[in-house]
């Protein structure tokens, strides 16, 4: 049975994870490893490995983390959403810095 997540998955998302997918198994046929050599060493089956270079977003994010290790790319994915890199969320930040900081008071006591 095919998952929903292919009916709700944006059009651009759906493009992006095929050339993902595709980027690996190139970088896989540089290195001249087979298919079967890389599902060993990730460890999972062949079938699994196979859908991970069409795109499948069926497949776990970490066995796609997994592969980008294998390859040579293991601090690929996590410089993406490098915070220092994230410029709407810096420029978020910036909006929510208070014009003005006023000194908490002391409680007084009666």
């Amino acid at each position: 049975m095919r998952s929903s997540v292919h009916d709700v998955l944006p059009m651009k998302v759906r493009r992006s994870l095929k050339k993902f997918g595709a980027d690996l198994a190139l970088a896989r046929r540089k290195r001249r490893l087979t298919t079967a050599m890389m599902a060993e060493r990730l460890g999972v089956a062949k079938s699994t490995y196979v859908r991970v270079e069409k795109g499948d977003p069926t497949v776990s994010m970490g066995i796609y983390a997994m592969a980008l290790f294998v390859l040579g790319f293991g601090d690929a994915l996590g410089d993406l959403i490098d915070a220092s890199r994230d410029e709407q969320g810096l420029l978020l930040d910036q909006q929510h810095v208070p014009k003005r900081v006023h000194p908490k008071r002391a409680p007084t006591s009666l």
